[in-house]
């Protein structure tokens, strides 16, 4: 048995020095008063059984303070061992988030669709280590690689087109997801690169960021995002926004010899269904599970302390009620 915070157990002192005011009281009390001829009635009584348990009330309180010490300190037992088992994967997810991201041949949008079925992808694989990158004109980590999957959600939603200026990075956008991975020694290491233009920013070519990811032993699914042909585009317009049929561009070659670089593979999503299929394929492609024996498995105490503790006040309170009754 361990303590979650064993500090708390300094508090131990303060029933230490109620029973030392307790027996100073009692001592106190002992000091005669008045003179008389013979002490035998008091010596007699002072013996008997109901003089002696008179001081159980205090010692059932001392008994349910201690208790309540030893609860708030959480006390804790770790002697069972689970085995589990664990996918072993280490994830990113590298978003484009460039305006043309908001086109809505997607429902609602590009950009809504693609972190919905993101967040579902990250609900469904609790134990693998995710992080996530987002890039236009430029990239940055918009979540470094944890298993806190709250965390990796809210940060999912709070991605939008306007974080960072315009463009497509796409060589920037896999660089900095292989940055985030290169020193990770976990079994499996995958990137998923999410994208529905063409280069045209950045100051890392895509295939030098495609042949960096090849040299860490990294993997990287692309994923094309856009309808075939035209899609509809938000446009501001001096009378507000206006919907418009533009061509959709996407450099299909470049994803495709990136997957192929990797050991990946490329996807071509054209509505909200495709992509949930395709990020479904991807997890069952990923999955590489691995053993872990040293588990352990936490069993709370400080219930049955706590149990204790309010028998203790319960008794103490009958016995003062019916038993150890005060006149007034």
């Amino acid at each position: 048995m361990f303590f979650e915070y064993p500090m708390l157990l300094w508090l131990l002192a303060v029933p230490a020095l109620l029973i030392l005011h307790y027996v100073y009281l009692e001592v106190k009390e002992r000091k005669p008063h008045l003179r008389v001829s013979t002490v035998t009635p008091w010596t007699i009584r002072s013996h008997s059984a109901l003089n002696v348990l008179r001081h159980l009330p205090f010692a059932l309180r001392i008994a349910a303070l201690s208790l309540i010490v030893v609860a708030i300190a959480r006390p804790r037992s770790s002697t069972k061992v689970e085995r589990i088992d664990t996918e072993g994967i280490d994830i990113v997810l590298s978003m484009d988030v460039s305006t043309s991201m908001l086109a809505r041949d997607f429902t609602p949008d590009r950009i809504s669709a693609a972190k919905d079925i993101a967040i579902e992808f990250i609900s469904q694989r609790p134990t693998d280590r995710m992080g996530i990158v987002v890039f236009a004109g430029e990239s940055y980590t918009q979540c470094p690689l944890t298993t806190d999957r709250a965390t990796l959600i809210n940060l999912m939603k709070e991605i939008s087109t306007d974080l960072i200026e315009d463009g497509t990075a796409i060589g920037n956008g896999l660089a900095t997801a292989v940055a985030r991975m290169k020193d990770s020694d976990a079994k499996s290491r995958v990137i998923i690169l999410l994208t529905d233009g063409v280069n045209n920013a950045g100051e890392i070519a895509p295939e030098t960021a495609a042949e960096i990811a090849k040299n860490y032993g990294i993997r990287v699914y692309t994923i094309g995002v856009g309808a075939s042909g035209e899609a509809p585009y938000p446009v501001l317009t001096p009378w507000g926004v206006d919907i418009q049929k533009r061509k959709v561009e996407l450099d299909e070659r470049l994803l495709t010899n990136i997957a192929a670089a990797t050991g990946g593979r490329y996807f071509r999503a054209t509505d909200n269904t495709k992509l949930t299929e395709i990020y479904g394929e991807i997890g069952k492609m990923e999955k590489a599970r691995t053993t872990i024996d040293s588990f352990p498995v936490y069993q709370e105490l400080f219930g049955k302390y706590a149990l204790i503790a309010l028998v203790c006040l319960l008794l103490e309170a009958l016995l003062k009620l019916f038993v150890f009754k005060k006149l007034p």
